[in-house]
C-alpha cells in the first residue's frame, strides 16, 4: 500500500466515523416528523418534568406523615389524597416514579452497553473469544431471570438500589449482543476496518472507534426499548416485594400497596398505575417512531402518523 493509498484509506475511515453522527441527525428528524414520535417525546418530557420538578411544588415529602388524615381523599392540602399511613400520595408517587425512571434508564444503558461490547468483541476476534462469550450469552439466556432476581432480593435492601440496577442489566443484553456480533462479523471485512488494521490501529480502538459507531442507530433503538422493559420488570419485582426495598419506594411497591385499598380508596392505586401506563406508553411511542425512522423500506416513513 502506497502513502497515497494509506492517506485515502485513513480519510475514508474518518468519513465512516463521522457518518453515524449525520445518520443520527437524519433519524431524529424523521422520528420527530411523525405524530407519535412528537407525542412520545412530549409525553416523556412531561413525565420527567413531573417526576423531578413536581416534588418541589408541595410541602409534603415522601417520608412525611399526616396523622390527622388517614386514607383522606384528594383535597387542597393533599392533592392526590393520602395513604393509610398518612403519607401524601402525590409526594410518594412522584418519588416512586423517579426511582423507577432512574432504574429503567440506567439498566437500559448498562444492558445496551454490555451487549455492544460483548457482541463486538465476539464478532471481531472470533475463535476462543467468540466461543467463550457466546457460551456465556447462551447460559444467561436459559437462566430464569425473575427467579434469580427474586433470590438476590436481600441484596437490594438498605438503599442498595444500584446493585439492583446492575443485576437487572445483566438480563437485558443477550439477544442484542447476538445481533451486534453478526453485524461485527460483516463490518470487520469492510475497507475502513481493514485499512485501520493495516495501519497498526489496536483492535480495541478499531472496535470502539470504527465498528460500534456504525451500529449507533441499532443501539439507540435497543436502549430506548429496554427502558420500558426494565421499568416493567422492576415494577413486577417490586410488586411481589423483590425489587426496590424499603425505606425507598417505587411504582411497583406503591401499586402493590394500593391494590389492597383500591376499591374504597382508588386514589391510592390509580395515580401510580396511571403514571406507569403513561410512562411505558411514552417510551414505546418513542421506540416505535425510532424503529420506523431507521427502516428505509417503511411505507409510513413519509407520513406524519
Amino acid at each position: 500500500m502506497t502513502i497515497a493509498d494509506e492517506e485515502l484509506a485513513g480519510q475514508r475511515a474518518c468519513d465512516d466515523v463521522r457518518a453515524p453522527a449525520t445518520r443520527l441527525r437524519q433519524v431524529a428528524g424523521r422520528m420527530l416528523a411523525k405524530g407519535r414520535g412528537r407525542a412520545g417525546c412530549a409525553l416523556l418530557a412531561l413525565i420527567f418534568l413531573l417526576a423531578f420538578a413536581g416534588p418541589y411544588l408541595t410541602p409534603w415529602t415522601y417520608t412525611a406523615r399526616d396523622f390527622t388524615a388517614f386514607l383522606a381523599p384528594p383535597s387542597a392540602e393533599h392533592w392526590w389524597g393520602t395513604l393509610q399511613t398518612g403519607a401524601d400520595v402525590y409526594a410518594v408517587t412522584l418519588r416512586g416514579m423517579r426511582r423507577s425512571l432512574v432504574v429503567g434508564l440506567l439498566a437500559a444503558v448498562v444492558g445496551t452497553a454490555l451487549a455492544a461490547v460483548v457482541g463486538a468483541f465476539a464478532g471481531y476476534f472470533g475463535g476462543w473469544t467468540d466461543r467463550s462469550l457466546t457460551w456465556l450469552t447462551d447460559l444467561l439466556l436459559v437462566l430464569p431471570a425473575f427467579l434469580v432476581l427474586a433470590i438476590m432480593s436481600p441484596l437490594f435492601a438498605g438503599g442498595q438500589w444500584p446493585v439492583f440496577v446492575l443485576v437487572l442489566a445483566l438480563f437485558l443484553w443477550m439477544v442484542t449482543s447476538k445481533v451486534v456480533r453478526s453485524m461485527t462479523v460483516s463490518l470487520r471485512e469492510r475497507e475502513f476496518v481493514q485499512a485501520a488494521r493495516f495501519m497498526g490501529v489496536p483492535p480495541t480502538t478499531i472496535i470502539f472507534r470504527h465498528v460500534l459507531p456504525n451500529m449507533s442507530s441499532l443501539l439507540v433503538v435497543d436502549a430506548t426499548l429496554n427502558v420500558s422493559a426494565a421499568i416493567l420488570t422492576e415494577t413486577s419485582l417490586s410488586y411481589f416485594g423483590f425489587g426496590i426495598q424499603a425505606p425507598d419506594v417505587s411504582l411497583g411497591g406503591l401499586i402493590a400497596d394500593g391494590a389492597r385499598t383500591a376499591v374504597y380508596a382508588p386514589w391510592t392505586f390509580w395515580f401510580c398505575a396511571g403514571l406507569l401506563i403513561l410512562t411505558v406508553l411514552a417510551v414505546n411511542l418513542v421506540g416505535d417512531a425510532l424503529r420506523d425512522a431507521l427502516d428505509p423500506t417503511s411505507h409510513r416513513g413519509g407520513r406524519a402518523g
